[in-house]
């Protein structure tokens, strides 16, 4: 049998294994639309906002999947009951996700949604054992307030006291995130605004930060802390609130804070990551902003979810 001359096998033969890489490459966008006030639009406005078609091109196989409530849940009228249960669905979902082989793209209404996915990534296993999780959370704020600290009695100040078991217990459980995350498998970036007592509790936490420079430079901070990261978790899920973008891209958003990276550099850090751990294995993205002037923050969105999509693909490897 004849060999092909070396320039006829890189010629011939990479285009067809950078195609079956694309191919290899599966997501879910998963949605999750309730909120600790209700419903949002904005998974279903961040869905059809082009990212599918953007997706489609790329050789991208691509599956929508909702979380929902039972008919009996669904008669349930607390707000924040019908949010831990949707997340214990959202949970299922994201398991069903990991073990089929997709990379699962979270579009949130807000920033609680969190608790939900982490709890689908540790109960991915089809063994049943428990996976532990790490966390890289991007947010303008650290969202880690409890009922106790809060000055504003949001909610949407306390996902990640929720998910390491400072708060509400039962909506954690309701979620399905049990047992919690442990603080030294959470790693903040850019944060720009903390409150008072919240500062506190991060102060007497296990819980690592990295500056916007960090994030927007990927400095040797970032490699050091992610590394440490996956020397001990199963699994790592990345978590953007929009609002730790430049407000040029995120307008109007209501919590929007000065001085965060741009959706490029975001985009290129996630690539990055994504190409580089194995274990990485789900991102999410809440709280598109409610009117969106010029399609930028429904651009910087795909701009990041391409980011991550690429270095998934990229760690795939030839076939």
């Amino acid at each position: 049998m004849r060999r092909l001359a070396p320039a006829l096998w890189f010629a011939l033969v990479l285009p067809i294994a950078a195609s079956a890489r694309a191919q290899s490459v599966r997501v879910a966008l998963a949605k999750q639309p309730f909120s600790p006030t209700g419903t949002s639009e904005g998974p279903n406005t961040m869905a059809s906002g082009g990212i599918q078609d953007s997706l489609a091109r790329r050789g991208v196989a691509v599956r929508i999947e909702e979380s929902k409530l039972t008919a009996t849940q669904d008669t349930e009228y607390g707000a924040w009951k019908r949010l831990g249960w949707a997340l214990g669905d959202y949970a299922r979902i994201v398991a069903k996700n990991e073990r089929d082989g997709y990379f699962t793209v979270g579009l949130y209404a807000t920033c609680p949604s969190m608790p939900g996915m982490v709890a689908g990534l540790e109960h991915s296993d089809p063994s049943g054992r428990a996976l532990r999780i790490g966390m890289l959370w991007l947010d303008a704020h650290p969202d880690f307030n409890t009922p106790e600290t809060t000055r504003s009695g949001s909610m949407g100040g306390m996902p990640v006291a929720i998910a390491t078991g400072r708060a509400l217990e039962n909506l954690r459980l309701d979620a399905t995130l049990d047992p919690p995350l442990r603080d030294e498998d959470v790693v903040m970036g850019a944060i720009r605004l903390t409150d008072p007592l919240e500062q506190g509790l991060l102060d007497h936490s296990k819980i690592q930060q990295l500056s916007v420079d960090d994030i927007r430079r990927i400095t040797p901070a970032v490699w050091a802390q992610l590394d440490r990261l996956n020397s001990q978790v199963d699994k790592i899920y990345v978590h953007i609130d929009m609002d730790v973008l430049d407000p040029r891209e995120v307008s109007m958003h209501v919590n929007k804070v000065p001085g965060g990276p741009s959706s490029e550099e975001l985009a290129v850090l996630f690539e990055r990551i994504f190409a580089r751990y194995p274990k990485a294995t789900a991102i999410g993205f809440a709280t598109l902003p409610p009117s969106d002037p010029g399609g930028l923050s429904i651009a910087a969105l795909n701009r990041m979810i391409l980011g991550a999509v690429k270095g998934v693909r990229e760690r795939s490897g030839p076939p």
